[in-house]
């Protein structure tokens, strides 16, 4: 039987990291692992491909799916900056969600 082999692909399936942005209103972020910290002019998130801050004014979480690590900020972004691909942190309480 290969029940075996077709449950571990499925439980693993990475994940794609995508970002729209619209009128530097509302982003939309695909492939988030995890949230660090978060306030009215920062977000710093993990993905799929390291680390991103978004910085602003007024920013605000609107939405977030612990299942497939999506997310929707809205405020004034003014910029948006990765770090490191290679940077590992360890998971805050608040990124255990997106586990």
């Amino acid at each position: 039987m290969n029940i075996g082999k077709e449950k571990q692909s499925e439980a693993k399936t990475p994940q794609n990291h995508s970002i729209i942005l619209e009128n530097r209103r509302t982003m939309t972020i695909s492939g988030i692992t995890d949230a660090d910290s978060f306030d009215e002019r920062a977000i710093c998130l993990y993905t799929q491909l390291g680390e991103l801050i978004i910085r602003g004014s007024g920013l605000h979480i609107d939405s977030m799916s612990v299942e497939t690590g999506d997310m929707t900020i809205t405020g004034e972004i003014q910029a948006m900056i990765y770090g490191d691909s290679d940077k590992k942190h360890p998971l805050t309480a608040f990124g255990k969600l997106f586990r």
